[in-house]
């Protein structure tokens, strides 16, 4: 398991030994730890070595002047990874071109780190430890320390926000939305032509989304065949974080070049969506019906 992704899955609690209760811990005191450097910049990271680390020990080592960093606020990280025992940097994404931007301050997300970086400021920086535990027969386990710099903070949309676009095709399933934005879907005896449909039913004034970056989103599929939903993140409560290069095709070739704040309607064939394979509720050779907000793209 790559540096980047082992601190994905610790900041979610999923892959460490911590406690995993989600109940706003703010994780134990890391100790020893110090940085140089101007804030907001690459930092300069010493501590004397081997270093013992413990998943969800954590240290602010860096006290930023930047916006205070609130809930739920999603904040872009530059990250340093130094081997524990050797004080090596063994992976760094400073000289990436663009910041991560995947964390959202929220106890839902980084319970072991909620209470510690809500209220930091832009530019601090915060040391992480991490081990990750050998697998198979292997017993080795490797520890890091990852140094996060909170570069930028921003507020994602909860719902479409733009420009409505009117004199939609008469043909196309009809969409009506609650006070909240969640959509329903009125098939309006929808029978689809076979190929990807994009139409976007209100128009986002944001960035454009690229088409290898993620985005967050909220969303509801129904089937084609009958109007059936089967899956919606409005019902989880809570908007869906995904790379465009993970989905399936009709949603990397719909949502790609369409802009934050958007909500777009997807029709999307069998060979675009999941095929001949049957997924839960969703039966095999299904053309797809998805209404999507795009809230962020990073």
């Amino acid at each position: 398991m790559g540096i980047m992704t082992a601190l994905a899955l610790c900041l979610g609690l999923s892959a460490c030994g911590g406690r995993s209760d989600g109940g706003g811990h703010s994780g134990d005191t890391m100790q020893g730890v110090s940085a140089k450097g101007k804030l907001g910049s690459k930092p300069d990271i010493s501590f004397k070595t081997p270093f013992k680390v413990k998943n969800q020990t954590h240290q602010v080592i860096q006290e930023g002047d930047g916006e205070v960093i609130r809930d739920g606020d999603r904040v872009c990280a530059r990250s340093l990874a130094l081997d524990a025992k050797t004080g090596k940097v063994i992976n760094s994404t400073w000289d990436k071109s663009s910041p991560e931007c995947s964390i959202v301050i929220s106890r839902k997300s980084i319970p072991a780190f909620y209470d510690t970086f809500k209220g930091l400021k832009v530019n601090s920086t915060v040391a992480v430890g991490i081990e990750e535990s050998g697998s198979g027969s292997s017993q080795a386990t490797d520890s890091y320390i990852m140094a996060l710099t909170f570069v930028s903070r921003s507020r994602n949309l909860t719902r479409a926000q733009g420009q409505k676009v009117t004199n939609l095709p008469s043909d196309l399933p009809k969409i009506s939305l609650d006070d909240k934005g969640k959509p329903s879907l009125d098939l309006n005896s929808y029978q689809p032509k076979g190929g990807l449909v994009v139409q976007p039913l209100i128009k986002g004034s944001g960035a454009k989304v690229g088409q290898h970056q993620s985005v967050s989103a909220n969303y509801t599929g129904w089937l084609a065949s009958d109007g059936k939903q089967f899956d919606s993140s409005w019902d989880r409560g809570q908007a869906s974080d995904f790379s465009l290069d993970q989905v399936i095709k009709g949603w990397q070739q719909g949502l790609a070049g369409q802009t934050v704040g958007s909500q777009v309607l997807l029709v999307i064939p069998p060979d675009l969506g999941y095929g001949s394979q049957k997924q839960q509720s969703i039966p095999a050779n299904s053309t797809l019906i998805f209404v999507v907000d795009i809230l962020a793209a990073y």
